[in-house]
């Protein structure tokens, strides 16, 4: 029994040293830890303001809807929360539409249900709606409800149209708090996505240059580089969704007005890292094809071309390193230093080629793995190289506008 204890006491110390990882990351810096606790903060407090408005100002007989209306449509954007809250005030206007078009001229009884169910259920199905439309049956049988429950059709007619006004008035209340208390500016999520992709990068060529340096790799290991470069779709798409939700949230962001983030460098030149980090990986997934091919040549040329190659990952290894620390306060020195490293992996590229002109090796021969690692190798290059102009370009751009926006306050403060 004092087995099972410890067992127990282990697996609760996990349990608390978790939470406590979890809390601290949420205090340490903004990333999905803060946005949790900032989306739970946000929703308790327009749940709230609902409720008080719906029940305690207008003692509405269904003062849920508000608060439930207020919750559904608070989004990690300003933009995705006004488009949802549009969706889903069409949705319930719809259903209740339905229901009440139907109620009076049918009255309400098993079949009226039946028909409400079916109409509210295929206007669901709207795509204009997108995930709103399911609300609109849902919001077809709470009429259904109340209005069985009316006595009157003043009566009925009063409670459906208090519906639509709860739901207003709980979306109206959410775009509010979503607004005016902390509205998310993910500028960051940009960088994370890049940063993301770039540590993968970084760690596969940081695992395939040493044996590489050591000889000819064995077809579990170039296996096993195989399938980890095949496996970075999934990030790929996640950094991309990251970059969206970023340039979603400057619309209708009140925040993007103030001082601070009018110099930002905007989005641009992230998205073309970002594109160069994927057409990066899917030439990193060619090149360990082409090094698990390799493994069929022999000869004495192979180990001395192979450890050329691999000084070559090792500089391709210290340019995806500035990547993962990719920040825009300090863009301007990391796009200079990055240019200075693909200057570096230029000239061990070079040194590749090199070793095969002296060694006699064909580049040209498709039996042969030189050429192809070669022309995988200059393919990366060029993104690499591609990588550090935008990035320069970026910051140069907003180095300048910096600049000027001084020099006009300056002039404004002088005159």
């Amino acid at each position: 029994m004092s087995g099972g204890r410890t067992t127990a006491d282990q697996t609760d110390q996990g349990r608390f040293a978790l939470m406590a990882r979890w809390w601290r990351r949420a205090l340490a810096y903004d990333g999905d830890e803060r946005d949790t606790l900032r989306i739970i903060g946000k929703s308790t407090l327009a749940a709230t303001l609902a409720w008080l408005v719906s029940y305690v100002a207008l003692d509405a007989r269904s003062p849920a809807f508000a608060p439930f209306s207020a919750v559904l449509i608070m989004q990690v954007t300003v933009y995705r929360s006004v488009v949802q809250s549009l969706r889903y005030v069409g949705a319930v206007v719809a259903g209740v539409a339905v229901q009440a078009a139907l109620g009076f001229l049918a009255g309400p009884d098993l079949l009226t249900f039946v028909l409400v169910a079916v109409i509210a259920l295929a206007i669901g199905r709207w795509q204009v709606l997108g995930a709103q439309g399911p609300q609109v049956a849902t919001a077809a049988f709470f009429a259904f409800a109340t209005y069985t429950s009316a006595s009157a059709d003043s009566q009925r007619l009063r409670a459906l149209g208090e519906i639509v006004l709860l739901v207003l008035i709980g979306c109206a209340i959410g775009i509010a708090v979503n607004v005016l208390v902390a509205p998310p500016l993910r500028y960051r999520g940009a960088e994370y996505g890049i940063r993301s992709l770039a540590h993968t990068l970084k760690d596969l060529l940081a695992d395939m240059y040493p044996v590489l340096a050591e000889g000819v790799p064995d077809q579990d290991t170039t296996g096993g580089w195989r399938s980890r470069a095949a496996r970075t779709g999934g990030m790929i798409g996640q950094a991309w969704w990251g970059l969206e939700t970023s340039k979603e949230s400057l619309h209708l962001n009140p925040r993007r007005l103030l001082r601070r983030y009018r110099g930002h460098p905007g989005f641009q030149g992230y998205e073309s890292v970002l594109g160069a980090l994927e057409r990066t990986l899917y030439q990193v997934a060619a090149l360990t094809r082409g090094l698990d091919r390799s493994r069929e040549e022999e000869g004495e040329a192979l180990g001395p071309f192979l450890r050329r190659y691999a000084a070559f990952l090792e500089a391709a290894r210290e340019v995806a390193a500035v990547l993962t620390t990719l920040d825009e306060t300090t863009l301007l020195p990391q796009a200079k230093r990055l240019e200075r490293l693909t200057d570096d992996a230029e000239a061990r590229r070079d040194d590749v080629v090199q070793e095969t002109r002296e060694r006699s090796l064909s580049l040209a021969d498709p039996s042969m793995p030189y050429g192809i690692l070669v022309t995988e190798a200059t393919r990366l290059l060029e993104e690499f190289r591609y990588t550090s102009r935008v990035l320069l370009e970026v910051a140069q751009d907003a180095e300048r506008s910096s600049g000027e926006r001084k020099q006009r306050g300056r002039s404004a403060g002088g005159g």
